[in-house]
């Protein structure tokens, strides 16, 4: 039934042509993918038309799915309502349940038509995944009214939350008020603050599949007696965000990430990089500087061991910022621990990975060596650093034709950190390889085919995804703070070029700044992930929503990249 769905769907499309993206919202336990056509105006920062996303078949019947059909045509059949309203639809956000025709249920032991606002469980929930993946995704469209459609026997209109003049136009009936997770997706949308957002005004309406069209054509008239669209309060602030320069994003950041280093990780130790750059920016950079010798004293002074039991990759990139202090401090000692540790990287042959790097060649390890090494070779201007470095990105074997990277190359799939981690590790490389280094072509081009494959796989919303080929998989932060923080690199320092590049760059901070939330926190950073060869396995880690170190970092990173480009310094 969902093929034929969605076959009766691309027909209408064939005919008419709306302006929809292909994009899917989330993911089910038997891996179905919740499709969704996204109307080109739904993530725009102004459109003079109403902003509105249908949602059928949350109950995984049969009927509620054609009312997604019949919905699409009535708006494919009209040019005047195109130009009035942005569309877009979830045709069945249940689509296990209609395949499987266990309605309401979703196959999987749950429910996705209640249950909202939904906790915990994102978005590995074991029973109810849908309800994470549609909270989520519709919360960051934001869209100006949510309509969730269900077939029934007889017309009815409800409004969740306040009352409006649509709704008084439709004589529509209020939905029960949402005391706790129990509730309906629209009645939860519209009440409270969902997402940390605010609320997104919402409708249900139950009529004849039959009766579609004409309750539309009526919803057509609400809207032209309200007059302008007006955005849902989710939708304001977002516009908020975006309307944040990165230095003042930077700055809330840096109050909540970088002031510690227990234990020495790059989730750390990125972080105290990032407050001593923001420093530099504000003219600020010794008392910043103070403030981490502080944090690392008790490492510095010996008292305590900088790695312990965990000596790998991931902590010797916490030492990223010793650079910094030591151009701002002079104290030899923070220059002698990075070349020490970037000492270890030799032990291994030519064209094999540096001893402290996982010999299958994962893609984090690219980061982790090209921070380390790229500094010790700009402290010492021993070449022979860059030549461990290059050797390995040039060795590793795991980018694939169509530009992207395996997580490692027994692990073929493309993980969005872990591309992130690739993306990161060139930038890095880069930063501190000379003009006229024998292989800075060979990288560079390596480096933009990966960009450019990353470009052409962000979502409707501007994001990367966690698994970048598999749609529906959530929207992941940390990759996408991490592409966009090569990007803004790469056009400061010269091997990108300022088009198209800049366009990019400007697109992945807007989605960015909308993830991060007045205090610092920030959505959906995939939590710290192994490598394994099951899909399942990454479409399960957890995401993490509000404090996260290893996602506020890099969120950092960005920002204070994205200051640099702006000032052109």
């Amino acid at each position: 039934m969902t093929k034929l769905l969605i076959h009766e769907i691309e027909s209408i499309r064939a005919q008419s042509s709306p302006p929809w993206a292909d994009d899917a919202c989330g993911v089910t336990r038997r891996d179905t993918q919740i499709s969704a056509l996204v109307h080109r105006d739904a993530y725009m920062d102004e459109s003079a038309r109403h902003r509105i996303l249908l949602v059928a078949g949350i109950k995984g019947t049969t009927d509620d799915a054609q009312m997604a059909v019949a919905a699409a045509r009535w708006y494919s059949s009209s040019q005047r309502i195109r130009n009035r309203i942005a569309l877009s639809i979830i045709p069945c956000a249940n689509p296990d349940g209609l395949e499987l025709e266990v309605a309401p249920s979703n196959g999987s032991g749950g429910n996705p038509s209640i249950g909202y606002p939904p906790e915990d469980g994102f978005f590995d929930h074991p029973t109810d995944p849908e309800s994470r993946y549609l909270w989520r995704y519709i919360g960051f469209m934001a869209p100006d009214l949510l309509i969730e459609l269900r077939a029934g026997d007889s017309t009815v209109w409800e409004y969740g939350g306040a009352p409006s003049s649509v709704s008084s136009f439709l004589n529509a009936t209020p939905m029960p008020t949402v005391t706790d997770n129990s509730g309906s997706l629209p009645s939860a949308l519209a009440s409270g603050f969902p997402n940390e957002l605010g609320t997104i005004p919402s409708l249900r309406l139950t009529a004849p599949p039959s009766a579609t069209g004409a309750e539309l054509d009526r919803l057509t008239r609400a809207l032209d007696a309200q007059g302008k669209a007006i955005p849902s309060p989710a939708r304001a602030e977002l516009d908020h965000r975006r309307s944040r320069t990165p230095m003042e994003v930077a700055q809330k950041l840096a109050a909540r990430y970088g002031h510690t280093l227990a234990p020495v990780i790059y989730t750390q130790g990125v972080a105290l990089s990032g407050r001593l750059r923001l420093g530099a920016l504000l003219g600020d950079t010794g008392s910043i500087a103070e403030s981490v010798s502080e944090i690392v004293q008790s490492y510095i002074s010996g008292e305590r061991a900088w790695f312990g039991d965990s000596d790998a990759g991931a902590n010797h990139a916490g030492i990223v910022w010793c650079d910094e202090m030591f151009d701002i401090t002079g104290d030899e000692r923070y220059r002698d621990l990075l070349i020490s540790i970037a000492e270890l990287y030799r032990s291994n042959a030519l064209g094999d990975p540096p001893a402290p790097c996982d010999p299958d060649y994962r893609t984090e390890d690219m980061f982790f060596a090209g921070a380390l090494l790229g500094r010790a070779y700009r402290l010492t201007q021993d070449a022979s650093f860059l030549d461990i470095q290059t050797s390995f990105l040039l060795a590793a074997d795991i980018q694939q034709p169509d530009g992207l990277f395996w997580h490692c190359r027994s692990v073929p799939h493309y993980w969005g950190r872990g591309n992130g981690f690739a993306a990161l590790g060139f930038a890095e490389t880069l930063s501190y390889l000379p003009q006229d280094h024998p292989h800075r072509e060979e990288l560079i081009h390596m480096h933009t085919w990966h960009i450019d494959a990353l470009s052409h796989l962000r979502r409707p919303s501007g994001m990367l995804s966690q698994l970048l080929d598999f749609d529906g998989s959530y929207q992941e932060l940390t990759a996408t703070c991490m592409m966009g923080y090569a990007v803004a690199r790469g056009l400061r320092l010269g091997w990108l070029a300022d088009s198209p590049y800049r366009e990019l760059a400007n697109e992945l901070w807007q989605t960015t700044s909308e993830r991060i939330g007045a205090d610092g926190e920030v959505v959906d950073g995939c939590t710290g992930t192994g490598a394994v060869n099951n899909r399942r396995f990454y479409l399960d880690r957890r995401a993490e929503f509000g404090q996260d170190d290893r996602t506020g970092n890099l969120a950092l990173w960005f920002a204070v990249e994205m200051e640099r480009l702006q000032r052109g310094i």
